[in-house]
Formats: C-alpha cells, sequence, structure tokens
C-alpha cells in the first residue's frame, strides 16, 4: 500500500478515527468477512469504505434479470438465510434450489448491512467512499467520492482488502471494439426497457459474448418472445458448465452431489489433462456444454440446468470467427473475418468479464501478511465461503503462518487445461479443514457451506447413506497422485499466461 506524505503545517486537522478492521469494499467477501468475525471475535470493531452509496458490490451494477446460478442456499452470509430458499416448481431451474434475482440480491445485503451488521455497535460504513492509502503510522486515508472529504482513521489490527476479484459487470466495464455511428449497442440491462419503444424495435438481434452474462441475455430474449431465427450469437469459445443438478444444498440431493465429487475424483484418477477430465465428465452428464458438436475451450465455473440447455441451443444463428474488433452498420468485423447481419439490429454487450484472468490466475498473494488480510477464494470458486473460513482463522489462530497454512489461494480458471490447479487446491484445503479440531465444526454449522451442515445433520440422524463417504475417502486416496500432476501442470500455464 502506497504512503501518503504528511501534512502540512497550514492542513486543517482531521479528527482521526478508530478501528480494528477496516474492510475495502462492502461487497459479497467483504460483507461474508464481517459477519463471521463479529461472532467469533466479540471484541473487534469493523469500517467498511465502498465507493458504491449502497451496499453489495457489483450487484449495484448488475442487470436487472441478473441472478444466481447457484443455490442461494449457500451464497451471502452465514447468519442470514434468502427469504425464498424453496425449490422452484416451474420454469427451467424446477425441482432445484431456489436462486436469488439480482434485487433480491441486493436487498438482501442491505438487510446485511442495516438490520445484522450496524446495529451491533461494532461496525462502521463510509459509503460513497474511495479508501486512498494507509500511512506508516496505520493512519488509512479515505475520501468522500462526492465532496472530497478527507476521513483518517487508525487500524489497530488490520487492513482487509475485499477488491481482488476486481468484478466487471456489462454497465461499467469498458468496450474493447469500435462502433460506428448509427450502431445500436446496449448493455443486457437496458433490454428490459425496449417495451418503452414499440414503434423503433430492431429487427434483429446480436449478442456479443460467449460467458453466464451472454447465456442469461439470450435466455431473456427467447422468454421475451423474440424468434431465434432473429437472433445471432458471437462466441468465440464455447464453454463447460457444471450441471445444476448436482449443486445442490440438503439431504434430498446428497447422494447426486456426492456422486458428482466421485465422479471428478474418478476422473481425475486417470486423466492426463484438465482438457480430458472434463471431456470424461462430459460424457457422463455431469458438465453440460451448449453446443455438443463443438470442444470447448473455456471454463469459468458457471453453473447451469439442462432446461436451460435446451433453450438455448434453439439460437442456430452461432458465429465462431473470434471476438469483435468492430461493428458498422450492418456489418461485423472479426478476428477471423466479417460478418454481415440486418441493418437494423441491437448489440447486446456481454464480453465484460467477471474477474480478470491476470487477477484470477494469481495464486502468490499470501491471504494474510503483516496488517493485512487480502480475501481471495479457497474453495473455488465460493468466495463468500472463503471470505467466512478468512474471518474464522483470522479470529481464532494466533500467527499468519498457522492461518496461511489453511488458507491456499486457489485460482478462478479460464480454460479446462487451467481447472486442475484450482480443483487441487480446494481439496488440499478441504482435507486440512476437516482435520482440524477448530476448523471442522465451525463448517457444519456455516450455512455458506453446500455439505458440512448437511452432513452434521444425517450424521445425527443416523443416515445410512453417510457410508458412502468410506468410498469417497478412498476415491480421494487414489486420485490425489494424478491430481497433483494435473495441478502442476495447470499451475505452468497459469503462470505463463
Amino acid at each position: 500500500m502506497p504512503n501518503i506524505a504528511p501534512q502540512s503545517k497550514d492542513t486543517p486537522k482531521v479528527a482521526i478515527q478508530e478501528t480494528d478492521y477496516l474492510i475495502i469494499g462492502a461487497g459479497a467477501v467483504g460483507l461474508a468477512f464481517a459477519d463471521t468475525l463479529i461472532d467469533e471475535d466479540p471484541d473487534c470493531h469493523i469500517t467498511f469504505v465502498d465507493k458504491h452509496a449502497k451496499p453489495g458490490g457489483h450487484w449495484n451494477d448488475a442487470y436487472s434479470f441478473v441472478a444466481l446460478h447457484q443455490p442461494s442456499a449457500f451464497y451471502g452470509v452465514n447468519s442470514m438465510e434468502f427469504p425464498s430458499e424453496q425449490i422452484d416448481t416451474h420454469g427451467p431451474n424446477a425441482g432445484f434450489s431456489a436462486l436469488a434475482s439480482g434485487p433480491e440480491i441486493s436487498a438482501y445485503f442491505e438487510k446485511v448491512m442495516n438490520m445484522r451488521l450496524l446495529p451491533t455497535g461494532r461496525v462502521a460504513y463510509h459509503h460513497l467512499s474511495e479508501f486512498k492509502a494507509r500511512d506508516e503510522d496505520g493512519i488509512a486515508h479515505v475520501a468522500s467520492t462526492l465532496s472530497g472529504e478527507q476521513t483518517q482513521i487508525k487500524v489497530r489490527r488490520k487492513l482487509v482488502d475485499g477488491t481482488f476479484y476486481q468484478t466487471s459487470v456489462p454497465s461499467t466495464h469498458k468496450r474493447n471494439f469500435d462502433i460506428a455511428e448509427g450502431v445500436d449497442v446496449v448493455a443486457p440491462g437496458e433490454l428490459p426497457d425496449l417495451w418503452k419503444t414499440p414503434d423503433s424495435l430492431p429487427e434483429h438481434y446480436v449478442i456479443l459474448g460467449a460467458g453466464k452474462t451472454a447465456m442469461d441475455a439470450g435466455i431473456w430474449l427467447l422468454g421475451a418472445g423474440v424468434d431465434p431465427a432473429n437472433i445471432t450469437w458471437v462466441r468465440p469459445r464455447e464453454s463447460w458448465l457444471w450441471n445444476r443438478a448436482y449443486i445442490q444444498p440438503g439431504a434430498d440431493f446428497f447422494e447426486a452431489v456426492i456422486g458428482n465429487q466421485m465422479a471428478q475424483l474418478k476422473a481425475a484418477e486417470t486423466a492426463q489433462s484438465g482438457e480430458e477430465l472434463m471431456r470424461i465428465l462430459g460424457e457422463s452428464g455431469h458438465y453440460l456444454r451448449i453446443d455438443p458438436e463443438v470442444e470447448p475451450e473455456m471454463f469459468h465455473f458457471a453453473v447451469i440446468s439442462e432446461g436451460e440447455i435446451e433453450r438455448l441451443r434453439r439460437i442456430k444463428n452461432v458465429v465462431r470467427k473470434g471476438r469483435v474488433q468492430s461493428i458498422t452498420r450492418g456489418e461485423m468485423e472479426l478476428q477471423e473475418g466479417t460478418h454481415t447481419v440486418p441493418g437494423n439490429t441491437l448489440y447486446v454487450d456481454c464480453t465484460a468479464r467477471a474477474v480478470p484472468f491476470s487477477v484470477a490466475a494469481n495464486g502468490e498473494q499470501p491471504l494474510f501478511e503483516d496488517g493485512l488480510i487480502t480475501l481471495q477464494p479457497l474453495h473455488v470458486p465460493l468466495v463468500t465461503l472463503s471470505a467466512a473460513v478468512a474471518a474464522f482463522l483470522e479470529a481464532h489462530f494466533d500467527t499468519d503462518e498457522e492461518r496461511n497454512a489453511l488458507a491456499i489461494p486457489g485460482p478462478l480458471t479460464d480454460t479446462p487445461a487451467t481447472y486442475p490447479h484450482a480443483f487441487a487446491v480446494t481439496m488440499l484445503n478441504r482435507s486440512n479443514w476437516s482435520q482440524n479440531p477448530k476448523i471442522a465444526p465451525f463448517l457444519t454449522r456455516s450455512r455458506l457451506d453446500p455439505s458440512g451442515p448437511t452432513m452434521a445433520k444425517m450424521a445425527a440422524e443416523g443416515d445410512t447413506r453417510l457410508a458412502i463417504m468410506g468410498e469417497f475417502a478412498q476415491l480421494a486416496v487414489k486420485a490425489a497422485p494424478n491430481l497433483r500432476k494435473l495441478a502442476a501442470k495447470a499451475r505452468k500455464i497459469h503462470e505463463n499466461t
């Protein structure tokens, strides 16, 4: 962190506030960290600094029809459930645990801050404010983004960086392609407003991007009644996707979830590459892809249902000529050629990358350093669980050396080839946690842990289905040698990217 020069004699003195932990960013990870720490360390004081007007981080900027792609039941903070965590009864997610919508998530995080954290009297919140630096005396300098007013905060213990992920969403990212005059390009969040101009609706739609945002846009357009023939989808890369049927909470889904994890271990035992590992899991239906004829080159941990896949396959006009470079009326210039479309076309820009790969691949930044905690994935990609575990480690272990031994950062992968590194780190952390007499009980009561509370409840009830965990343990041992080899290959790819 850069230092700030001392104030001059003429500079008015500013009252110095004090806190134990200054959290930069009131997004999901910062809130999950604070929520756990406030319980596990009842004497600490926490201060948030965040640029947004409300808590929730990038969810404040997300498109209105965005929703979680993982179950709401293990997202958010440990102390608070989402209002509706029932099983969906209709739509492509029918039969599975509910997925909170963007507005629901924003309201949830406001409730976490205003009804959970602030009422403790041990939390302060500086919204619409920017962290500038911490000086050599441990004073953090914070500035209001609207007035420029300066606040100084003495950090008694640690600075907590909740901005490591540098999350980008369509409404805030900078486009990497040129747009000629007369070409209409919108972020996905503008689609629901099209009804306001019924006399000037586009003749055709082009979705730019291949990630989960683009999939959401495609589902939305189809659900709004747009003819699939009037949609073109620029997909530079195909993606492997987790089958949501195997990513579910609760005892009712236990056998499917454990079966999925065992399938991954069996694949890791024999696969010679990350690509082969995913092909094996794709053949068994544990992983999905939109086009069964095209080998996916991307993996960003997106979760999808087979119902959504079925809908997206209705879009037949798929362009695979690389990323868009420029757009003129009626024509796109792509990395590998041009493509013509009707003149009256609306382009939906879904090219924002949620987490920059240069950041996602970083595994060298320790979580715990002298006076600094950098929140990163420990159970990839469950970032809020990872933040909660980091808070528990901070509260219950004496040294950063002890904490870091139990908190190995894992990368948010980009490709099938790099995935085994994240897989291996998660397995190592989970193994260490399960054997630690402090952490293991914490996970059994953590709502953010996908399996801990479920298995604890099943054990208390004498559920015989838990017998399969013996086979799981044997598979983990058998898969470990080859998984380490795959992880080493994947790590080299990360390092050279």
